[in-house]
């Protein structure tokens, strides 16, 4: 069975995927993140500063390592998230412009002045949502929506804007019901969604959850979660 976690930025994703697998032993996908790929993609720059072209070259690249990695891992995978998170974080910037952090105290009728170039990014993040919806569609066999629960992690890399988030889980749990894919909400403390999880599909487990969830904490320890600038500056730094 193939079942993506899905929830919007900071809603848990990586670390229950990482916990899951190690839980039931099911494999995992590696897709990388955004700030993963922005370093090579766009040396220099935080996600606040991409112009729409180059959120569209992130949106791309990212989906490709998803499709390499679900090909890779056959027919029984655990995903972080899917590419309808590509395209919703496309799509929420339409409404929300391109730094949505700069625009938190705004209403969202006021978040997104219109311009010829965010009018042709709309176009192009729609028609890139129809390809993934579909890539999506044939892929999974059903997804766990991850509760909108918790606070957003101000690491300097996530947009600091509630009402975007929202947008986002909203038309995440929309898309899921137009494709018609099995998606069951579930919430709590960690160790709860886990066993949640477990229930739902009847999956084995190969270990205690207590020690699943050591061993995903190791795990999402190794992300390197610095901001490209600061990884410059280290670098930089070293070189002298």
């Amino acid at each position: 069975m193939k079942i993506a976690i899905s929830g919007t930025y900071s809603s848990g994703k990586t670390r229950s995927v990482m916990a899951l697998s190690h839980y039931t032993g099911l494999p995992r996908t590696l897709a990388r993140a955004i700030r993963e790929i922005l370093p090579e993609a766009l040396p220099g720059k935080t996600l606040a500063e991409v112009t729409p072209a180059e959120f569209l070259q992130l949106m791309m690249r990212r989906h490709v390592g998803r499709a390499v990695h679900e090909a890779v891992l056959g027919e029984n995978f655990l995903s972080d998230g899917s590419s309808l998170q590509e395209w919703l974080y496309g799509a929420a910037r339409v409404r929300h412009g391109m730094n949505p952090t700069a625009t938190a105290h705004l209403s969202e009728t006021a978040q997104a002045p219109g311009s010829a170039e965010m009018a042709y990014f709309a176009e192009v993040v729609e028609q890139f949502g129809n390809a993934f919806k579909q890539h999506v569609s044939q892929t999974y066999d059903a997804f766990v929506h991850l509760r909108h629960e918790l606070p957003i992690t101000d690491d300097g890399h996530r947009p600091m804007n509630e009402s975007f988030r929202t947008t986002i889980d909203e038309m995440l749990l929309s898309t899921l019901e137009e494709l018609k894919i099995p998606v069951h909400v579930v919430g709590g403390a960690f160790p709860d969604r886990l066993d949640q999880i477990v229930e739902i599909f009847g999956l084995p487990t190969v270990m205690g959850v207590d020690e699943a969830i050591e061993l995903a904490n190791a795990d999402y320890a190794q992300i390197d979660l610095r901001l490209e600038t600061e990884r410059a500056k280290a670098f930089a730094s070293v070189a002298a």
